[in-house]
């Protein structure tokens, strides 16, 4: 009796756990959406040096920039090495341990001008690196709120520059 009660609980949660929500697919308009913003009664070069103190102000480290072109690349690292995980990494692999060591936060910004505008798309992706400096993983960052702390950012920065505070 036992018996053919666990296996009817252990098939009801097998079961259950099949037909769990999965988080939908974005289309690319969406990601492109909430990774795009236009920001009025400003120019390219401003807009440019405004995203560039934003980014430096979130630890970012400018890699190019264009004015030109309107394109700017910025990278940070973060160390997310646990050292709980390491410690049992090598304790069960020896010296073939393979453990999450940092992760480079990689930023792109295109920026056009769309009348008197500018029109801004970021795009952030996330490159998780192991402790032999091997790529273990690559992430786009496809959360609408990072994008819109970003760009909320910026437009402070903007108001900061019109108003030369």
């Amino acid at each position: 009796m036992k018996r053919a009660l666990t296996v009817v609980l252990l098939g009801g949660l097998v079961f259950l756990a099949g037909c769990a929500a999965k988080k939908p697919m974005q289309s690319q308009l969406q990601i492109r959406e909430f990774q795009t913003r236009t920001f009025s009664d400003t120019d390219m070069k401003l807009a440019m040096k405004a995203m560039m103190n934003v980014l430096q102000d979130d630890g970012f480290i400018i890699k190019q920039g264009s004015i030109e072109l309107g394109l700017l690349s910025a990278e940070k690292q973060v160390d997310v090495e646990s050292h709980g995980e390491a410690f049992w990494a090598v304790f069960f692999a020896g010296s073939q341990a393979r453990y999450k060591k940092n992760s480079v936060f990689e930023c792109s910004v295109n920026v056009s001008d769309f009348g008197s505008a500018v029109r801004v798309r970021a795009n952030f992706q996330m490159r998780l690196i192991n402790n032999k400096g091997e790529l273990m993983e690559v992430q786009r960052v496809e959360d609408a709120t990072y994008y819109q702390d970003f760009f909320s950012k910026v437009d402070k920065a903007l108001f900061l520059a019109k108003e030369k505070l």
